[in-house]
């Protein structure tokens, strides 16, 4: 490339230019060989990270599978929690009207103001031992529904602790 000190003057010099400065690079970049063998300790290198990335995708894709599992389970012992928390309280509703129906006829049958004060007493006593209970009952029902949607994520959770410790 001839070394000029002036600035191309027309659009056609600095066409020229251009030209001069292409084929120059041209020339040099033919000049480099690119046949030269890659070494083998760099090919063994690609190949083991490539190997090591694709053992990493699979257990990771194998994590993420079982996380999903347990989602699953969770979700759906969650519903059959729902549900059977449903008809225990429907139990409990039907089981309560049953016992102020029985009451209200207990009362239609009272002969005298000292047997209705009576039934009156004994059913308020009663039904304070049965609000207890039913208490007792849903919070059991509740304690075992938390334990069943929450069993599959604790146990999938201490898998993942104990595979990433075993990793380490």
């Amino acid at each position: 490339m001839a070394e000029t000190s002036e600035l191309p003057q027309t659009p056609m010099e600095t066409m020229e230019k251009m030209t001069e400065s292409f084929e120059t690079a041209a020339k040099e970049f033919d000049a480099l060989k690119f046949d030269a063998e890659v070494p083998e300790s760099v090919r063994s290198m690609a190949e083991n990270t490539v190997n090591q990335t694709r053992e990493a995708y699979e257990r990771g894709k194998e994590a993420l599978d079982e996380s999903i599992d347990a989602l699953e389970r969770s979700f759906d012992a969650a519903g059959q929690g729902a549900t059977a928390f449903n008809r225990k309280l429907i139990d409990i509703a039907q089981r309560n009207l049953n016992s102020g129906f029985d009451y209200a006829k207990s009362l239609a049958g009272a002969k005298t103001l000292a047997e209705l004060v009576e039934l009156q007493s004994s059913y308020i006593r009663n039904q304070f031992e049965v609000f207890a209970g039913q208490a007792t009952e849903i919070q059991e029902l509740t304690k075992k529904i938390a334990t069943d949607t929450s069993g599959p994520l604790k146990d999938q959770m201490t898998k993942s602790f104990e595979t990433v410790r075993k990793a380490s």
